[in-house]
């Protein structure tokens, strides 16, 4: 197969025109031309903040369950501003910042560039250039094995090479940079704070980094190297904190390694790690994947199906690049930022940006990307128990809308946060989800006994110690619906209220997978009688007299009744509690609040949307708003939009998506919605082309994961299915496979590395 890259004609000017590459430890953005040119850097662990940062916090909070108490009364009684005025005495400050560490700049003499590319297939960015009458290539990739961003050049050429950083610079000997780094940051929509960035020292912590850089020249060939060493990243993976000189010589010894291994090794070893992962599935819709295809013209709109077949390689392809075991998860803007106050800290927002990141990592075969999240929640189970006990009075553990790699579990907001952002006691019971999910796919026992029921039995304890019981049913409280709000009796814009419906929808589906993870490890654990005493005790999913699916457990009015979060469909995408066929009537109900919430958005909205109408099967209406979604963003691309949905987002002239500001979990959305088009697995059933759009006439799916450990490919064509390819990878042989196709059902069984070909259905 032919791989698929990016074009563009001339270097990138601005910063969301340059090419990411990444490893999962090191991003880079490469800009390219002649003359002086840049390659900016980040390191995934540089952040502001300490490892002790999350415990100092908490001990700072005045506040605990008496005084949660009081909220809940105040809540009940409808008293709003008296629960706001007591729930916001829980908040301490904000999670820390992902901060841009250095660029590695080059100096050629001038001449012609003859245009970039970015191979999707094996993450090399190439440029051809003319220098001196010569003909010159640069490629940059970044290696995983060797732990190094390589630059290449070929060709008779000089080239100086120097490093910077916009952080504080506090040793250099040639091309070896020391770095302190801030202990702590504040977000730029925090006006309160006199210091946004805050250097200094911690108890046991030096916020430390070191880069090295090599250069290697032979008479045809320069290879240069950069490599890293931070303090951060000891504390990320529970070493012991090195020394400064221990960091300047891990550089060192990096980046001397891998110049002394040579262009052609580094290369090679960087495909064969990298181009497993980005082929271990594809999506064609048309007649056209691999080739070079220039993003302009992906942009103008002319062959949407092309456009639609790049993007899901796309957002795979940034995954891949950004989130690898060893380093912190993807985060905001993925591993790529050069503010040293980017828009909301580019953090873990855990209310569904987080979320949003890794809703492809399964189903598209980047199962491997999805596990340094699974670390995070390691993290953050340890430090949200603290946060429960100490807070909430409660078992278990819980984690709030904002988290970091340091293990923020937090509410934030600095006591003067709305709580319809600030304080949202289930980001943990979302996020678990993924944990499940994992399992679901791949049935790895061993990852469930060690990993996801630990998590999932932490998270069903808070839950049960978090419900209320108020005439006869379990309710949550106090509860918000993520960043919206409802208008109250008297005409105010609130936020507090009791059982949201995705806080029922959360905690219903923390308790079942949490019995089936006892179920499948034959686990006998006091736990299961209390869920099983708590579940048809929750409040059902709400109807409104409208016939809309409510997002409060009371029919109350919308402030914004097109907001960009649909908080509520959290039960029909990704939890899948409420599904087409088995549930028709909540479906229903579910579509009547997309309806309502209209088109238009940002990035992640739109990719949630997308993901939503494919789980109803509306395929024509997943069609549209992925047009609207990917066309070009011509406003002020670094400004920071309203998020009311007066302004649209789009697509940055290097296909990053933006609301504005450019944020990354659009690009990770789209592969999930694109394969729930045409694959969907939810409750025991393989849909084939359970929502392909009438004019999406051809087209193939390879490699794609399915829940129960199996993996499909199809083909289409005339807007019909000419045949699929079932196969197991894993799971129980006896367990039986249904699958699905407009209405039709056949049912299989299949052993561990078994395939069938369906035809005919």
């Amino acid at each position: 197969m032919t791989d698929l890259l990016l074009s563009w004609p001339r270097p990138a000017i601005d910063w969301t025109e340059a090419m990411p590459v990444g490893n999962g430890r090191l991003g880079a953005m490469v800009f390219g031309g002649a003359g002086r040119t840049r390659i900016q850097v980040n390191d995934a662990t540089i952040w502001s903040g300490t490892p002790g940062g999350p415990a100092a916090a908490l001990a700072g909070i005045d506040a605990g369950p008496d005084r949660l108490a009081e909220v809940r009364e105040a809540v009940f009684a409808k008293d709003f501003r008296r629960a706001e005025e007591l729930l916001m005495t829980f908040e301490g400050p904000y999670s820390q910042e992902f901060l841009p560490y250095v660029d590695l700049w080059l100096t050629l003499p001038e001449g012609t560039s003859h245009g970039r590319t970015l191979n999707l297939d094996n993450g090399v960015a190439t440029e051809r250039l003319t220098i001196d009458g010569h003909d010159v290539e640069r490629t940059t990739w970044v290696s995983r094995p060797a732990q190094v961003l390589c630059v290449a050049l070929s060709g008779p050429i000089d080239v100086d090479v120097d490093v910077s950083t916009p952080l504080r610079e506090v040793s250099r000997d040639g091309l070896d940079l020391g770095i302190e780094i801030p202990i702590d940051g504040a977000p730029r929509h925090e006006p309160r704070v006199e210091e946004p960035l805050r250097y200094g020292t911690a108890a046991g912590y030096d916020p430390f980094g070191a880069v090295a850089v090599r250069v290697a020249r032979t008479d045809t060939q320069v290879l240069i190297v950069l490599a890293s060493s931070t303090s951060a990243y000891d504390a990320w993976i529970g070493d012991r904190q090195h020394t400064r000189d221990e960091h300047r010589r891990r550089a060192a010894v990096l980046a001397e390694r891998a110049a002394a291994t040579g262009i052609e090794a580094l290369r090679q070893a960087h495909e064969a790690d990298l181009r497993p992962l980005l082929s271990a599935s594809s999506l064609r819709i048309g007649d056209r994947r691999g080739g070079t295809h220039d993003v302009a013209e992906l942009l103008s709109g002319k062959d949407e199906q092309l456009t639609a077949t790049v993007l899901f390689q796309y957002g795979r392809y940034l995954l891949a690049s950004a989130s690898r075991p060893g380093a912190p998860p993807a985060n905001l803007q993925g591993i790529w930022n050069d503010d040293l106050r980017p828009a909301w800290s580019s953090n873990y927002t855990i209310n569904i940006n987080t979320q949003m990141n890794y809703w492809a990592a399964e189903t598209t075969g980047l199962g491997e990307c999805h596990l340094p999240l699974f670390d995070l929640l390691g993290k953050l189970a340890v430090t949200g128990a603290d946060v429960a006990r100490e807070l909430y009075g409660t078992r278990g553990w819980v984690t709030h809308h904002n988290a970091d790699p340091w293990g923020w579990a937090l509410p934030a907001g600095m006591g003067h946060g709305n709580p319809s952002w600030a304080i949202w006691q289930l980001g943990g019971a979302w996020l678990v989800q993924h944990a499940w999910e994992h399992y679901d796919f791949t049935r790895d026992r061993a990852f469930l006994e060690r990993t996801a029921w630990p998590l999932l039995r932490g998270c069903a304890e808070f839950c049960l110690d978090w419900l209320v019981e108020r005439d006869g049913v379990l309710e949550t409280c106090p509860s918000t619906s993520p960043e919206n709000l409802f208008l109250s009796e008297a005409g105010t814009k609130e936020s507090l209220t009791h059982s949201v419906t995705m806080d029922v929808a959360l905690i219903r589906a923390v308790f079942e997978r949490g019995l089936a993870a006892m179920d499948a490890l034959e686990v006998h654990d006091p736990l299961y009688a209390e869920i099983e005493a708590a579940l048809p005790r929750l409040r059902p999913l709400p109807v409104l007299p409208d016939g809309r699916l409510g997002e409060w457990a009371d029919d109350l009015p919308e402030d914004d009744s097109t907001h960009r979060h649909m908080s509520h469909l959290v039960a029909l995408y990704p939890l899948g509690l409420i599904d087409a066929v088995a549930t028709p009537g909540l479906a229903d109900a579910a579509r009547r609040v997309m309806e309502q919430r209209g088109p238009g958005a940002m990035g992640w909205s739109w990719a949630w949307k997308i993901a939503l109408r494919a789980r109803l099967g509306d395929g024509e209406t997943a069609r549209k708003l992925l047009s609207e979604a990917t066309q070009p963003f011509t406003g002020d691309r670094h400004r920071d939009a309203p998020v009311d949905g007066s302004e649209w987002g789009g697509l940055l002239p290097n296909l990053f998506s933006t609301h504005p500001p450019f944020q990354i979990d659009g690009n990770y959305g789209f592969p999930a919605g694109l394969a729930e088009l045409v694959l969907q697995s939810q409750n025991d059933v393989l849909s084939l082309l359970p929502a392909l759009p009438a004019d999406w006439l051809e087209g193939e799916a390879r490699g794609l994961r399915c829940r129960g450990g199996l993996a499909a490919d199809l083909e289409w064509r005339d807007g019909e299915l000419r045949y699929a390819v079932v196969r197991r990878l894993s799971g129980d042989p006896a367990e039986p496979i249904r699958v699905r196709y407009r209405g039709r059902e056949t049912e299989l069984r299949l052993r561990t590395g078994e395939s069938t070909v369906l035809k005919g259905l």
